[in-house]
């Protein structure tokens, strides 16, 4: 059975959906991976290495031959006329918000796996693309942040004077905005954060940034994620987070609602 991974096409997307590693893991399970050439570039994953792993490198047409093709976001129009009858497509697909191609998937008669509704079991745990990729987006928020930022974040003392911290605000204190905290502190500039969930303070002061802004009482949902507010605490929300920005150098905004749009806290 083929296992296929194509070059990743939509803007800015510099993943791919298998490594070297795993390659080899497909290998030991009796499969064939057939890599598209180019597809881990950006990954800093050569086709060399693919090759070494026991995949094959082929063109694009090639990967979407398989019985199973992987993907780390959602297939592209082109990328759908290419889906085909009992294929299996697993991804980020983004279901909520891509309606109609989950119709398209139906019509195909395509298997799609979308991994981030896995649910949040122990043994899903290693599947969890939720919580691994928005570790990363958090650090790399402030990582591009800091490379825009024209002075220093930590304070610096030397003969000459002294240079104040930066003041870093973190909008969403969920997996990406911990990271970016905890990413912000390390640089040693001065962290706050907000976040609607009760739960969000004690975490955010446990890595030694303030917690500012107000807290709905039944914010949460059950599985830990901030349901949508209502207009009057919008409105409460947005004149704090107003305030509070004149003070501020960076602001990192991380903040999610499962299956919406993530929510416009800081406008123009």
């Amino acid at each position: 059975m083929k296992i296929g991974i194509p070059r990743e096409r939509r803007d800015d997307e510099r993943r791919a959906a298998a490594s070297a590693d795993t390659v080899k893991r497909y290998k030991g399970l009796g499969l064939e991976p057939v890599v598209e050439a180019g597809a881990g570039n950006g990954a800093a994953v050569s086709d060399q290495m693919f090759t070494e792993a026991g995949a094959n490198v082929v063109d694009e047409a090639a990967t979407w031959d398989s019985e199973i093709v992987l993907k780390v976001q959602r297939p592209t129009d082109e990328e759908m006329a290419r889906l085909k009858q009992g294929q299996v497509l697993v991804g980020m697909l983004d279901p909520y918000n891509s309606r109609e191609q989950v119709e398209a998937y139906a019509k195909a008669g395509v298997t799609a796996f979308a991994m981030e509704l896995l649910p949040r079991t122990t043994r899903a745990q290693a599947m969890d693309v939720l919580s691994s990729q928005a570790n990363l987006a958090g650090y790399k928020a402030l990582v591009d942040a800091m490379a825009e930022y024209s002075r220093v974040l930590p304070m610096m003392m030397t003969a000459a004077g002294t240079v104040t911290p930066a003041k870093v605000f973190i909008v969403g204190a969920g997996v990406a905005g911990l990271q970016a905290i905890a990413t912000a502190r390390r640089m040693g500039a001065v962290v706050t954060a907000t976040d609607v969930r009760p739960a969000a303070r004690e975490e955010t002061e446990s890595l030694g940034a303030k917690f500012v802004g107000f807290v709905p009482s039944d914010a949460a949902t059950k599985g830990g994620y901030a349901r949508p507010l209502t207009p009057e605490e919008q409105a409460e929300q947005a004149k704090m987070v107003a305030e509070h920005l004149k003070g501020q150098d960076i602001v990192v905004t991380t903040a999610q609602i499962p299956g919406r749009k993530a929510p416009r806290i800081i406008t123009a």
